[in-house]
This record gives structure tokens, C-alpha cells and sequence, in this order.
């Protein structure tokens, strides 16, 4: 494949089978895996049961590339764990692992999409604006897990 040619890069639904690959694509992005909590194996099934349609994957000829999860609460969407391989980067596959997100949770009803991106994540921060996003929502985060990793 060519530098920037994504022709035969396709958007899928994640599948069951597709987990072992899809923590790869975290890990090689540096993205932190909680295998004892929300990104185990179980709790993946889990949720890939329960946000049908809303976890997609990047698919280059069987090989998993690329991964965002969708999900929402009935009343908000969310767009989580965006990842792309390194070598696939800057080629505009998570915009379209992004756009298809959204689409995919709009279809189920959802008005409002949103996606809480750290402040040292650049890219993400520049893609997140060029697909329309407005970081105009003041707001401070507060959480309370039952555990460490959940």
C-alpha cells in the first residue's frame, strides 16, 4: 500500500474475534489497556452486544488497523479508545473510523455526539476540530469508579 492510499481500507463492525487485534492497535497507539476492567476480553463482548453497530474497525485486508467505540446513554453519544496503527497514521483513517461512529450513532436516535480527548493528544485535538466538533462545553469531569482500571 502507498502512502496515503486507503482504497481497500474498509470500515467494519467489530466482531468478537476481532479483540485480540483491537488491543493490539491500543497498545502500538500507546493507549492505556485496562484488561482487568473495561477493556478485557469479557467486558468487551459485553459491550460490543450492547452497542451493536457502534464498534467499528479499520480492516486492511483482515488486518485490523485502526478501532473506535461508540457508545451512548439513550440520550448521548460517545466516540472512546480512537485508535489508529502507527504506520497507518496521517492517512485519514481515523476521520473516517470518526465519521462513521457518529453516522452510526445518529441512526439509533442520538442528537448529540461527544468525545473527551486529552489535552496533550494533539492530533486527536486538530481532528476532532476539522470534523466539526466544538470544544465550547464548559464543563469539569468528575468520576468515581468502584475500582481501579474501571
Amino acid at each position: 500500500m502507498t502512502r496515503g492510499d486507503t482504497s481497500k481500507i474498509i470500515i467494519r463492525p467489530a466482531a468478537a474475534e476481532d479483540y485480540q487485534a483491537i488491543r493490539d492497535v491500543w497498545r502500538k497507539s500507546s493507549l492505556n489497556v485496562c484488561e482487568d476492567g473495561r477493556d478485557g476480553e469479557a467486558a468487551f463482548r459485553r459491550q460490543l452486544e450492547w452497542y451493536t453497530g457502534l464498534y467499528l474497525v479499520a480492516d486492511d485486508a483482515h488486518r485490523i488497523v485502526g478501532v473506535v467505540l461508540g457508545t451512548h446513554d439513550r440520550r448521548k453519544g460517545w466516540i472512546n479508545r480512537l485508535a489508529v496503527l502507527p504506520e497507518y497514521r496521517r492517512r485519514g483513517i481515523a476521520a473516517r473510523l470518526v465519521t462513521a461512529c457518529d453516522r452510526a450513532i445518529r441512526r439509533q436516535g442520538i442528537e448529540i455526539v461527544a468525545a473527551l480527548v486529552e489535552p496533550q493528544n494533539h492530533a486527536s485535538l486538530r481532528l476532532f476540530e476539522q470534523l466539526g466538533y466544538s470544544t465550547a462545553v464548559p464543563v469539569t469531569y468528575f468520576r468515581r469508579p468502584d475500582r481501579p482500571g474501571a
